[in-house]
């Protein structure tokens, strides 16, 4: 038990949990590439500001099929976990145990228009904190589909293998991630923006990306990547107030605009991850006048895209 009364999970009910994240993981990556080879249909979820343009967050039927999946295994091995997801709103009812957190296809305007940078994100937390984490990418470092993975405690894994990050001391100027509308180029590295942060997360685990930043996220964007770049060695950091503290757990908001009670499934929030190399530059960059302003300014520009 730890200092603040709750239980820690054992060794042997993270590794079983996951095998099955591991195992839904390869089995809706499989969904999601046949998809690719039919006319799938899709939906959106909101209608653009902006008269004239498209309508922005596509859902697609693979995305309603693949967490359908996943809640069905899910109850079926641990009935007494919790399960949030993406595509179904439901709120958790006890988030003092284990909680699934699913993102069924995230980048799912890339998978509609066959853009090979989308994945199937499914976290595990326990009493908030992340404990089991599985993304199945369709492009990874090793240029074929594959699921990064890991339990707390375990490392990083890949396809049921360890992995060490990748690290290439003969290149100078390597890659990030950052909000829509970041500069191309920072003082130490290239911004990139794959359109899925679940991705983008996965990559700086590998140590393809050295960080990733990300405003008003879901919980469902964050909960599995954030335990593999930590077991992976890196930072994961939340914003309170006007500091950057490390991500220990994840908590429900005070309240909503909703009349009901929060819950773990309205969480959002400002992250920042990356080697500790590269967080110790966004520490010395924050604290510079305005940054928190001009990266919410960033994240609210690209959601009006």
């Amino acid at each position: 038990m730890t200092s603040d009364g709750s239980t820690t999970p054992d060794e042997d009910t993270l590794r079983a949990i996951e095998a099955l994240a591991l195992d839904l993981a390869r089995e809706t990556g499989a969904i999601a590439t046949a998809g690719l080879a039919r006319e799938i249909e899709v939906d959106y979820k909101t209608e653009s500001k902006v008269d004239g343009q498209a309508p922005r967050d596509p859902v697609s039927e693979i995305d309603r099929e693949v967490e359908a999946l996943i809640r069905e295994r899910v109850s079926e091995r641990f009935p007494s976990h919790d399960i949030i997801g993406e595509e179904v709103e439901l709120h958790p009812t006890n988030t003092d145990g284990y909680v699934w957190v699913i993102d069924p296809v995230d980048g799912t305007a890339n998978f509609v228009n066959g853009y090979p940078l989308f994945c199937v994100s499914i976290g595990i937390l326990h009493d908030g904190e992340p404990v089991v984490g599985a993304i199945w990418c369709a492009s990874t470092h090793a240029l074929h589909p594959g699921v990064y993975h890991a339990h707390r405690g375990g490392g990083l894994h890949f396809d049921a293998e360890p992995f060490e990050p990748i690290h290439a001391p003969g290149v100078r100027r390597k890659l990030s991630a950052a909000p829509g509308g970041s500069p191309g180029r920072a003082r130490d590295w290239d911004n990139r923006v794959t359109g899925s942060a679940a991705i983008e997360l996965a990559f700086v685990a590998a140590g393809i990306f050295q960080s990733a930043r990300f405003g008003g996220v879901h919980i469902w964007d964050l909960a599995a990547g954030v335990l593999l770049v930590q077991e992976a060695g890196g930072q994961a950091l939340i914003r309170r107030d006007h500091e950057l503290v490390t991500l220990e757990r994840f908590e429900a908001p005070t309240e909503v605009k909703e009349d009901r009670e929060p819950s773990l499934r309205d969480w959002r929030g400002l992250v920042v991850v990356g080697t500790d190399e590269a967080i110790t530059t966004i520490r010395e960059t924050a604290q510079r006048p305005g940054w928190f302003k001009r990266l919410s300014d960033r994240v609210r520009r690209k959601r009006r895209r």
